[in-house]
């Protein structure tokens, strides 16, 4: 074994082959099927499990097994076939990475090996909630978020998306707690009485083999309503039937996705609307997406996040990035996808390229945040030594999109690029892939265009940092009167404000509105306070339900040093934990002198209620170290 010194662990991260976040060597021995069974102490805010890891050797000479674990107290290791104790050592804990498990392997060249332990009540995937944190304050709330590097700390795993495997389930429940994972149930729940008094099992299959950040677990106080043959929606039942109408337009997501890239294969697709807490817009755990209450905006002008989750059932769940430093695969052929469907359901290309420039701006938001020159800005980045929520932005999502549209109009446009695309996901269907393997495909598909795709600078596109180096001349005939109306705001004179009219923006719709706002944000001189005051107003922005617009007219308001948004502002943030929101509002709060110590206050008395990748995200913008 190797010496177990910090220095020589971070060497040995930064050396792996395979991932560069993980000790897991599915090159040496690998771990083909799950078999995890689980009791939720919430009382203890921990889990007290057993899991059962088939592990096949690569060759008849390894034997042991590197496993990833967060926090994790373990109790006993064991051959799950023959019960022998097997030696095992669990390293120092490396920074984000946590700690490794090594287990001695018995002789045979496949073997189960079974792990009893517990997790910390500080679990880096959890979020518990008391009963009155929740809607309904009636039961206990807890769900889990793994992406990107958490599942260690639910689970002694190979948490790298390298490796994919199948799993199985049984979790126990206090007996009025409903139980769902990123799984089909095969059963809905039987009592039993114990030493933990009256409890509820219940019992999940995947079949397919997924990689470790879309195992997922959800228990609360749940119920369903159908949206769809293939479809429920989940939420706790004070806000059932706002979830069943907002996300009604889920199978026509589905079946125009199928018709574009091929059949859904995960048999249902569920919807859980979890508590206003949770970090992300969605996040596309097979069988059971995550979304997040941001988007019951009662007029389904925010449902198009569910048709990104819905798109990850092909690009990311089906063809995964092999590792973090290749996230854009994953997340740009998503977005790629997502604004295909969107355009095919709602106006065509011009919608499609109009999303495509609101794409572009939040990426010019983030990078000027960022830093042009940030490494983190690069479409793909060295993974060594990095903490993969450091990195995490909408780079790979927005310069993802951007490369694959170039390269689609380069090649002949959606009619000769959509069948690739659907040729590319079924060749790697279930497979987990580099930027290389991308490449090697394309460039095999089209070995009739050599002379066109010999223009591609790709070294450019993947390794350069700040915006893409080649921006596509999009549609512009749905911005073109959002522009005009920005110009029109920027040029007016404070004392003239009374030619703006609601009419202005009711003949638009909900994104072109936030388009409109956001060309404010950008430009580079702030609204003076008399134009705010008379924005907010007329538009009726203040009482605007839609998140999307919220958060960008806070960020105008903010930006302009305007103190009349700073109640709507702090209830905003403290409201939700969505990062996408909360980040950069923070971030222009800490900008103000004067609500500087503000923001401060705001997140220390706020931060127990944030999922620790929110807090920590947040933290780092305020310059606070937990």
């Amino acid at each position: 074994m190797s010496v177990n010194t910090t220095e020589a662990l971070m060497e040995e991260l930064n050396n792996n082959p395979i991932d560069a976040n993980s000790f897991a060597r599915p090159d040496l021995s690998r771990v083909s099927h799950i078999s995890w069974k689980a009791f939720i102490n919430f009382d203890d805010q921990i889990i007290e499990a057993t899991v059962d890891l088939t592990v096949d050797k690569q060759n008849e000479t390894i034997d042991e097994l590197f496993l990833d674990t967060t926090q994790l107290s373990i109790f006993d290791v064991r051959n799950g076939e023959t019960n022998e104790q097997l030696s095992y050592e669990l390293s120092p804990s490396v920074a984000v990475f946590g700690s490794k498990l090594t287990v001695k392997l018995p002789p045979k060249k496949r073997s189960i090996i079974r792990i009893d332990y517990r997790t910390s009540n500080k679990a880096s995937a959890l979020q518990w909630l008391k009963p009155e944190q929740t809607a309904g304050k009636r039961q206990p709330y807890l769900f889990s978020q793994c992406q990107a590097i958490y599942c260690r700390s639910i689970i002694p795993c190979q948490d790298t998306p390298a490796v994919k495997t199948p799993y199985d389930a049984t979790v126990v429940v206090p007996k009025d707690v409903v139980v769902l994972m990123s799984a089909m149930r095969v059963e809905s729940g039987s009592w039993h009485q114990s030493d933990k008094g009256m409890t509820k099992e219940y019992r999940f299959e995947q079949k397919i083999a997924i990689p470790s950040y879309l195992m997922a677990i959800v228990a609360g106080d749940l119920v369903s309503k159908r949206i769809g043959p293939r479809s429920h929606v989940w939420s706790e039942p004070e806000v059932i039937d706002q979830c069943a109408y907002e996300f009604a337009n889920t199978e026509k997501f589905i079946t125009t996705a199928e018709n574009i890239v091929g059949p859904y294969v995960w048999g249902i697709y569920d919807l859980l609307v979890l508590p206003p807490s949770f970090p992300f817009g969605g996040m596309e755990n097979p069988c059971l997406t995550f979304v997040t209450p941001t988007l019951l905006a009662g007029d389904r002008s925010l449902d198009v996040v569910v048709a990104h989750e819905i798109a990850h059932s092909w690009t990311g769940n089906l063809v995964t990035n092999k590792n973090w430093g290749n996230f854009w695969l994953n997340e740009g052929f998503t977005r790629f996808l997502e604004m295909k469907i969107v355009g095919r359901l709602n106006g065509g290309e011009p919608n499609r390229q109009f999303n495509a420039i609101g794409g572009l701006k939040a990426l010019k938001f983030e990078i000027e945040a960022m830093g042009e020159q940030n490494n983190y800005t690069k479409l793909m980045i060295d993974p060594r030594g990095v903490d993969p929520e450091d990195a995490f932005s909408s780079v790979p999502y927005e310069k993802g999109h951007t490369f694959l549209f170039y390269l689609e109009q380069l090649l002949g446009g959606p009619q000769v690029f959509e069948p690739f695309l659907k040729s590319y996901i079924n060749h790697f269907k279930y497979q987990s892939i580099e930027t290389n393997d991308f490449k090697e495909y394309l460039e095999n598909y089209f070995k009739d265009k050599t002379d066109i795709l010999s223009k591609v600078e790709w070294d450019l596109w993947l390794h350069s940092t700040g915006m893409p180096p080649i921006i596509p001349d999009y549609d512009k005939s749905l911005s073109k009167m959002c522009t005009e109306l920005t110009n029109k705001w920027i040029n007016a004179n404070d004392n003239n404000l009374s030619e703006f009219k609601l009419s202005d923006i009711s003949s638009m719709n909900p994104m072109q509105v936030k388009e409109f706002l956001s060309q404010l944000l950008d430009s580079e001189i702030p609204l003076s306070l008399t134009k705010m005051h008379v924005l907010t107003e007329i538009y009726g922005l203040k009482s605007n339900k839609n998140s999307e617009i919220r958060s960008i007219w806070i960020r105008l308001g903010l930006k302009s040093h305007w103190k009349e948004c700073i109640n709507e502002t702090i209830e905003f943030i403290t409201s939700q934990g969505r990062m996408k929101f909360v980040k950069p509002i923070y971030r222009a709060l800490y900008a103000w002198d004067e609500t500087k110590q503000l923001a401060v206050n705001t997140f220390n008395a706020n931060k127990n209620q944030m999922m620790s990748i929110s807090l920590n995200s947040v933290a780092k913008e305020l310059n606070i170290k937990l």
